[in-house]
């Protein structure tokens, strides 16, 4: 196999991490750096492929590909920030690691393969579904905090009426002079005109 397969793990438990998306969004030049880097690391991993013969060489290909839409999905996700992105990422995640494994059961015959093709298969599935899966928890927990805001700026506002309504009142204990610095006092604490 080729000598990336390392790295595709170490993705693969980066993207696992969970729902917890940041927006580390790169400057142009650090995209840029970071996607030529993908790109020589694909070309270095491809060319080492030429020393193996046969289906080793089809799966070191199959690794290095893998490696290559697997870091730039990654780093698309890092960059946008997005669930959808982290998701979308999880998935040519998924996708290339079935197609690596796919190209390792090409080494088997008869039933070991059928059977190794559709434990490949049942991993695709399963990964996919774990992303659509995270994603919804995580689009939930922003719903659910953008409601919580809601209601509390809600609450804020009543609590905030309630307290102009008050102080209103005290005001209208008091006449003449006295009674009108008392409402342009509140009119001016409470932001009213």
């Amino acid at each position: 196999t080729g000598s990336g397969s390392g790295w595709l793990s170490s993705l693969s438990v980066i993207g696992s991490a969970g729902a917890a998306y940041g927006a580390d969004a790169l400057s142009r030049d650090a995209y840029k750096a970071e996607k030529d880097r993908i790109d020589a690391q694909y070309k270095s991993a491809k060319q080492a492929c030429d020393s193996f013969k046969g289906n080793a060489e089809d799966v070191c290909k199959a690794e290095a590909e893998a490696e290559q839409r697997t870091a730039e999905a990654e780093l698309d996700a890092r960059n946008k920030g997005t669930v959808e992105a982290h998701q979308k990422a999880r998935i040519v995640r998924a996708e290339a690691q079935y197609k690596v494994a796919r190209e390792k059961c090409d080494d088997l015959a008869g039933n070991a393969k059928d059977v190794c093709v559709k434990e490949a298969k049942a991993a695709e599935t399963k990964a996919k579904a774990e992303a659509k899966a995270d994603r919804r928890v995580a689009e939930t927990r922003t719903e659910s905090k953008q409601r919580t805001a809601e209601a509390r700026k809600d609450a804020a506002e009543a609590s905030r009426d309630a307290d102009y309504r008050v102080a209103r009142e005290r005001c209208d204990q008091l006449a003449g002079d006295a009674k009108d610095a008392c409402m342009r006092d509140v009119r001016a604490k409470f932001g009213r005109s």
